[in-house]
Order: structure tokens, then sequence, then C-alpha cells
């Protein structure tokens, strides 16, 4: 019942106008920023302040947490299940994994008040603090540095394909509207690699970074940008061959994922699940899901996530309601696409083979 609830929160709901925030909520901020008006940004570093209130501020007895949808979401429920284990432990409540299956559904979840900590992808993680009242506080890391991730495109080895320019005329898939390595950094850099989005090639969504890499190697797109940290993760697992691609461009670094906390939890609460995220040493095979990482950093979004912020300034992509919407409709028509194709395939399956 508990995940039949959370379910109801899902693609419909983040492609509904967000509501109106209460009359009484942050009523006196006398600084919000890019945040929405339901958050109140008074110490200006660019997150959303505790509300004031005590009565507003919430001390769940399960707490709910959900990972990116920048694979496919079933395989992290497996994947960060020692790491909930361990924050039940330590924090001494409850913790249970949601299954988003879009960056928009995750957003709303804590926009609505139904999700407490969550990994946001890159892109993403600027409409969650600007839309959601999220908090980055972490990003996984190893001994010596928190991860980065590079932009790469990605074409098959076999392919003729041996720089940008070479793609003009052809299929190039772009993840989502929002992501900063499947679409945003692309829009921004490509130009000046000789090849523009929208003009020199169509641009056309694939819904995911697993899924333009595996229609890359499926023949289905000649070329696409992706993640760099997501392409060896599926290399490492064995989903693809790294000997059947090639890399033709790399950006320079980018943050990975950021893990956030919703804005209004109790200041206690907020303090011992950030000390436990830190205090967190991943086991070995949680360590080989995500690419040798092994712990969490200390991370702001102010600092961390200036390049992520000036990369859609450069090209007029701000993270704000509209741009919001807009992107969770087309998330909401893939999702029903990619629906009607599975329906398809099983009808076509279960259809009774024709008389010879």
């Amino acid at each position: 019942m508990f995940r039949k609830q959370l379910g109801a929160i899902g693609m419909m709901a983040a492609v509904l106008a967000f509501t109106a925030p209460e009359a009484s909520a942050q009523a006196a901020c006398s600084f919000r920023g890019s945040l929405d008006d339901a958050y109140c940004d008074a110490n200006r570093d660019m997150v959303a302040d505790v509300p004031t209130d005590a009565a507003r501020q919430r001390d769940p007895s399960t707490l709910v947490f959900a990972y990116t949808p920048v694979e496919d979401p079933a395989l992290y429920a497996t994947q960060f299940r020692p790491l909930l284990d361990y924050l039940g432990q330590c924090v001494g409540r409850r913790v249970v994994y949601f299954q988003v299956t879009s960056n928009a559904a995750q957003v709303e979840a804590m926009r609505s008040g139904r999700l407490h900590i969550a990994g946001f992808s890159t892109g993403p993680t600027a409409f969650a603090v600007n839309l959601a009242g999220a908090v980055p506080f972490a990003i996984k890391g190893n001994a010596q540095a928190f991860e980065s991730y590079r932009v790469v495109t990605v074409v098959r080895a076999d392919s003729p394909f041996q720089s940008l320019a070479d793609l003009k005329g052809k299929r190039v898939a772009h993840t989502s509207a929002t992501s900063n390595s499947g679409n945003l950094a692309p829009r921004a850099f490509f130009p000046g690699q000789g090849l523009a989005p929208d003009t020199d090639y169509r641009v056309v969504y694939s819904g995911g970074h697993d899924r333009s890499v595996m229609g890359v190697n499926a023949g289905d797109y000649d070329a696409a940008p992706v993640a760099s940290d997501v392409f060896n993760r599926m290399a490492a697992r064995g989903q693809v061959r790294r000997d059947n691609f090639r890399i033709i461009w790399q950006s320079d670094p980018f943050p990975t994922s950021s893990f956030a906390l919703a804005h209004d939890l109790k200041p206690e609460l907020a303090e011992r699940i950030r000390k436990c995220f830190f205090d967190y040493r991943f086991p070995e095979a949680l360590q080989r899901d995500l690419g040798g990482n092994d712990r969490f950093w200390p991370a702001t979004y102010s600092e961390n996530w200036a390049p992520v912020r000036a990369v859609a300034d450069a090209v007029n992509a701000p993270y704000n309601r509209a741009a919001f919407d807009a992107e969770s409709r087309r998330e909401l028509e893939a999702e029903q696409r990619r629906n009607q194709q599975r329906q398809q395939q099983q009808q076509q399956q279960q259809a009774p083979a024709r008389p010879q």
C-alpha cells in the first residue's frame, strides 16, 4: 500500500501545474533568488532555508529515498539496499526505497513532501533545488576526491565518424531536455566544434543515458552524448562491450549526481542523516556498482553546481517552472510511447502463429 501511495505521485502528477504555496509559507521572506515562492533563501546560499516555524519542520518515522533514473530504475533498488539498511540503523528509523521512472517524478515527489532523501542527476539537481526545496549535501567519491564525469560522445567503433563535424545530417540521441550531460552541455559545446544541434542534425530524445548507449550499440542512432560514468558502469557490468564503441569528443569534468535532503526536515534529523552519510563506507559490491567509489564527500549547490548553472545560462535554459513543466510533458510522452511499444511487442509475442 505504501508503494502504491507513492506511485500515485508519479509522472502524471509531475505534468500538472504546481499548487500554490500556503499563504503563510515564508510570508516574510527577505530573499528567494531563483527559488519557488514556497521557499526562502535569507542566508543567500542558493538553497531553501529550514522553515523558521518549528511546527513546519518534519520528523518522519519513515524516511523515503530515491535515486535518479539515469539507467534502469530497477537496478538501483538492489544496489542501494546496503546503504538504506545502514541508514536505518544509523538514523534509528525505517528507510525505504522509492523507484521513480523520470526526473520529473522524482522532483515532484520531493516537492510534494513524499521524498526525504534523494540522489538527483546533475542537471535535474537545479530543478530539485529551485522547485522542490532540495538541499544537496554530498557527492559520491573515493579516498582522493569526489567523483566527476565528462560528457562523452560515443559512436560505434566500426563507424566512419572521427569528429563531431562528421555527424552532420546523422541521427544523434540526446537523453532528455533537462539533462546536463545528455542535452544542455552538448548544446553549449557542440557548436564550437562545428556541429549545431537542431540545425546540423535532428535531436532525438532517447529517454535515458543507458537507452542512448544501447541505441548506438544497436545502430538506432549514429552517435550519442552521454555521461562517462554511466557509460563506464554499463561496460563494467557487461551490458555493452567497450570495444564496440569509440569516443570522438569529451568535455571538461562536471559533478556527478547530488545527494540531497528535503529542506524542511528537523535540523537535528538532517544533521544526523548527513553524519551517517559521511561516516558510511561502501561495501565491495556497491563500490563495484558505483564505479569504484567508496564514500560520500561534502558538497554545496552554490559551489559544486556552478559549472552546471553556467551551461544552462549559456543555452538559455533556466531551471524554472515553465521549463520543468515542458520537460515533464516530454518525459510523459516518451514514457507513453515506450509503454505502447512494449504492449505492441507483447501482443505480437502472444498472437497465435498463422497457419502455413
